[in-house]
């Protein structure tokens, strides 16, 4: 995790994930990009032959409040500390977040998101989940930053297919980090239910499968997976979960439906998601 990008509003949600990259970039001994995509309103102009264009001064005083906005955050972060720049540019906000990600070959994508309200409160409205079903890298959706020293307990909820290597090490490359305890839990549904003896024969086969250490098991019986995994970690007070997303989906994940999401939504804890 060398080099993060944390794309920026300058709102609440988006500090607290610039302060948490800041926080991995010291730890990594890596840098920090900043980048805010300006969406300017389209004027049609039926004098100009109906030729969409956006009007420059507006948008050379967005690009003004933009830097100075810059300023304040990275001194107000303390991002003197590590390597850090800023970039603005302006157009669709998706389109912006992933060119920018592929030209500067970042490592993880750190966004804010104001949890229990729901997707369309995350920051920049929908676009968390858009770069969560787009990005070919890891992203971090975090409500609160926490003190990365803490995190120390990571919970991985897990069909235990053994059909994601690609997955598994971007998970141990993380839990390494960290230096944490994975915990890899499965939930026993009614649908797909195992008894004791077979999801611990289960899980230890997924273990043993991807090499994975200093790790725990556990099992818990829930009617609904995403219920089983808020409960699990609101109980268990977990660091950081993380969590395999399909690409181009939306938040799918392991399992059916639109368990991520849920989990995304409604869970306190930071959410590391990556595709399988």
């Amino acid at each position: 995790m060398k080099r993060i990008l944390v794309p920026c509003d300058f709102s609440s949600p988006a500090k607290e994930a610039c302060k948490l990259a800041v926080s991995i970039a010291a730890k990594s001994n890596g840098e920090v990009l900043l980048l805010h995509v300006i969406n300017v309103p389209v004027i049609y102009d039926p004098g100009l032959g109906g030729v969409p264009y956006a009007d420059p001064t507006l948008l050379d005083d967005l690009e003004a409040a933009g830097i100075k906005n810059f300023e304040t955050l990275q001194a107000d972060q303390g991002m003197l500390s590590v390597r850090s720049s800023y970039h603005i540019t302006n157009g669709d906000i998706l389109s912006g977040i992933l060119e920018y990600s592929e030209e500067k070959s970042i490592d993880l994508i750190v966004m804010g998101t104001t949890g229990s309200s729901g997707l369309a409160e995350i920051f920049m409205g929908s676009n968390t989940e858009k770069v969560v079903r787009h990005a070919q890298i890891p992203v971090l959706a975090v409500r609160q930053a926490p003190d990365i020293a803490s995190i120390k307990n990571i919970l991985l909820p897990s069909t235990l297919s053994l059909q994601h290597p690609g997955f598994m090490n971007k998970v141990k490359a993380l839990q390494e980090f960290f230096q944490a305890v994975l915990h890899i839990l499965l939930i026993n549904t009614p649908s797909d239910f195992k008894n004791q003896t077979e999801a611990n024969r289960a899980l230890e086969s997924f273990a043993r499968h991807y090499e994975l250490k200093n790790y725990k098991t556990h099992v818990s019986s829930y009617s609904s997976e995403a219920e089983g995994i808020i409960d699990y970690a609101r109980e268990e007070q977990v660091d950081l979960v993380a969590m395999g997303t399909h690409a181009r989906t939306g938040l799918a994940q392991l399992f059916n439906g639109s368990i991520t999401e849920s989990v995304v939504n409604r869970i306190q804890y930071p959410v590391w998601t990556s595709h399988l």
